[in-house]
């Protein structure tokens, strides 16, 4: 489980840099996105995954890595909203931005490594597109929560699912880098 942790970093280590440099070009005008404009998000990236997953042909020359990295971005960015609220102009700083991503991203790596620990590392032996699956199963039960209006009544909330997707997307970016 040791080699799965230091993996985990590498991955998101990659992801935060990208977060990092899009906040440098944007700043945080993600801050004004609702909860459901963030779930739309990711299940655009996950709905591409799969059709690349199915289809042979791509007209666009990016594979699934950098969505799955789109996944786990976007998923921190929920979560930090779901924390801080949706707000009306960009009001964070890099350094700001960058503190909260990565509670959220140790928050979320624990759950990882207990649920890890408890199923022993049965993701190794599925398939990535096994991962896609289940990511996109988990936006789906988000949308139901978000049309909910957040509430359930013995489910885990939109959180759980945030870090969730989180932890498959990682597992499937690590299952792409040791093909």
């Amino acid at each position: 489980m040791q080699e799965t942790s230091k993996q985990y970093d590498q991955i998101i280590s990659k992801c935060r840099s990208l977060f990092m440099n899009k906040m440098k070009d944007y700043g945080s005008a993600w801050r004004i996105l609702r909860l459901p404009s963030l779930t739309d998000q990711i299940f655009i990236k996950a709905q591409r995954i799969r059709g690349l997953q199915q289809n042979s042909e791509r007209k666009v020359d990016e594979g699934e890595a950098s969505e799955f990295i789109g996944i786990i971005n976007y998923s921190t960015m929920a979560l930090i909203q779901l924390d801080r609220g949706v707000v009306e102009q960009p009001d964070l700083s890099l350094e700001e931005a960058t503190q909260l991503y990565d509670a959220k991203i140790a928050v979320t790596k624990q759950l990882m490594l207990d649920k890890n620990h408890d199923y022993g590392e049965a993701w190794r032996d599925m398939r990535v597109s096994s991962l896609t699956d289940l990511i996109l199963q988990k936006l789906l039960r988000v949308k139901q929560i978000e049309d909910n209006s957040g509430k359930t009544i013995v489910s885990e909330g939109i959180d759980a699912n945030y870090q969730d997707m989180i932890n498959y997307a990682v597992f499937a970016l690590i299952h792409l880098k040791e093909k």
